[in-house]
């Protein structure tokens, strides 16, 4: 069997009983960085012989887990925080396992994305988590127009020297919606601020952090429109010109003098 651990994001002690007895009982524990997850096991007693799982290794250390496997060990997995595959690598393991036919599991535990939009307060009742922006420009953009005019709250994950170079990105795509920034999440300075995508408060960003966007307001369907045809709606529904003409310079924010042309009959 293979075993996805969640190990903490911050605070050591936010490691369930379950996670610990599991790493215990494998055979050996593949980790994103072994150096980092020594911290852990060594606090928690935990004595295994150790193999590196990475990004830039994910295929050939997934084939070695499979090996593994087939040798009839059983195998751990864990990241440097978190929960395995959430922003981490693990994606291309799962799909190598199935194709192989191998068993594996999750054990559950702390996930950054859930408890940053527990602690920003916003709308959780439906939510997209987009992860960390590609470091292409154009790609980035491509990304967040696809996203932008979803109805619910979205997260982004950053990196401190990202960070405000993403709220900018974010902010001239999506516009000046409120968002909340959440970092050093369960640890001493955990720290949820709030503010609008067109006023970041953040100078000197330390930590990673966790983005949450509030959803856009609906926009009045009207100003996909052209002026006239938008000016035109209004009188066809009982506004005489005058009347009709304020509506839609109120609703472009445009003066009215700047609409008057659409009112002059050809």
């Amino acid at each position: 069997m293979l075993y996805f651990v969640a190990t903490p994001i911050g605070n050591l002690n936010d490691f369930s009983l379950r996670a610990i007895e599991t790493l215990k009982s494998v055979d050996e524990i593949a980790c994103e960085d072994t150096r980092h997850s020594l911290t852990l096991l060594n606090h928690y007693g935990i004595k295994k012989p150790l193999f590196s799982y990475h990004k830039f290794n994910e295929r050939e250390s997934g084939e070695k887990i499979i090996d593994k496997l087939r040798q009839g060990k059983n195998i751990a997995v864990i990241s440097d925080a978190g929960t395995p595959i959430i922003s981490d690598p693990g994606n291309i393991l799962t799909e190598m396992l199935i194709e192989n036919d191998l068993d594996f599991t999750v054990i559950p535990g702390a996930c950054a994305l859930i408890n940053a939009l527990v602690l920003s307060g916003a709308d959780a009742s439906r939510f997209c988590f987009l992860g960390f922006l590609p470091e292409k420009k154009s790609d980035r953009e491509t990304l967040l127009n696809k996203y932008k005019n979803l109805d619910m709250t979205t997260i982004f994950y950053s990196a401190p020297h990202d960070v405000i170079k993403d709220l900018n990105d974010i902010y001239a795509v999506f516009g000046d919606r409120r968002a909340v920034a959440v970092k050093e999440i369960t640890k001493i300075h955990e720290k949820a601020e709030g503010f609008n995508l067109g006023s970041i408060p953040i100078t000197e960003p330390k930590g990673e952090y966790v983005i949450v966007v509030e959803k856009g307001k609906e926009e009045n369907g009207f100003l996909a429109l052209t002026p006239k045809e938008h000016i035109d709606k209004y009188i066809k529904m009982g506004y005489d010109k005058k009347e009709a003409l304020k509506l839609v310079a109120k609703e472009r924010k445009v003066p009215k003098s700047s609409l008057y042309k659409y009112t002059i009959e050809e």
